[in-house]
């Protein structure tokens, strides 16, 4: 059985931010890999997915989006093919039978509920999706089926931590003068950036009043979890993703 990580803000909605514990792949992406794009065995990356899912939604569908780290949110009736994939970085839906799900590997995975409505949504929140309005596109879709904000819930998974997430000047000039809080003075011309405080951030100022940080950093556990920075400051070839699933209950 695969590890998923759960939040008690959204319990009990049947939801997961799986690890890399119990997969089938194996070199440097070893485990419970779930990303297409990571040089993997795609027969390695199924069964991996399949896990997943069985974990978390057992016999649900797996639906995921191909994600371009935009602020696009996509509502999800019935299943889709690989090759019929939307390009989008969050998906919602109220159909029971389906579980939604969003890679992730240093990025915030978000995943929100609205139980008296029926309505779920994933959300892959990187700091180009999330301060293009990711978060406020995925929370207007469940709008849009009926949730209501007051009732919404949402949990951030696993992240790249501010310790862990050292940036330039150029990074720090796309954001303004009111997201100085999330970046502290690190070595010259360097600060370090609050992603999972950015995004609980944008859903705080979008209205959503329970909001979950499970405050646990990727790049800092290889053990546990995937990281691209991590991997690229390692000069590893490629690197895994680890997959954050939700259903209607």
């Amino acid at each position: 059985m695969a590890e998923a990580l759960r939040s008690p803000a959204l319990e009990p909605v049947p939801h997961g931010f799986l690890t890399r514990h119990g997969g089938v792949s194996t070199g440097a992406v070893a485990g419970l890999q779930c990303g297409f794009g990571a040089g993997d065995d795609e027969a390695a990356v199924e069964r991996n997915r399949r896990l997943a899912v069985e974990t978390v939604a057992p016999g649900a569908t797996l639906v995921t989006p191909y994600q371009v780290h935009s602020p696009e949110a996509v509502v999800v009736t019935e299943p889709w093919s690989r090759d019929e994939r939307p390009e989008a970085d969050a998906v919602v839906t109220d159909r029971p039978g389906l579980v939604l799900g969003i890679v992730t590997a240093d990025c915030c995975p978000v995943l929100l509920a609205d139980p008296h409505a029926g309505v779920v949504g994933a959300a892959h929140a990187g700091w180009r999706g999330a301060r293009g309005g990711v978060i406020e596109a995925t929370i207007g879709a469940m709008h849009s089926l009926g949730a209501r904000t007051d009732r919404i819930a949402a949990a951030i998974g696993p992240t790249i931590a501010q310790a862990s997430y050292e940036v330039d000047a150029a990074f720090r000039a796309k954001f303004g003068g009111a997201d100085d809080r999330f970046f502290v003075p690190g070595r010259e011309a360097h600060w370090q950036f609050d992603l999972p405080a950015y995004v609980a951030s944008r859903l705080q100022k979008a209205g959503v009043e329970r909001i979950d940080d499970l405050a646990l950093d990727t790049y800092a556990d290889p053990d546990r979890f995937y990281s691209y920075r991590r991997a690229t400051h390692r000069g590893e070839a490629d690197y895994g993703r680890q997959l954050s699933l939700i259903a209607i209950a």
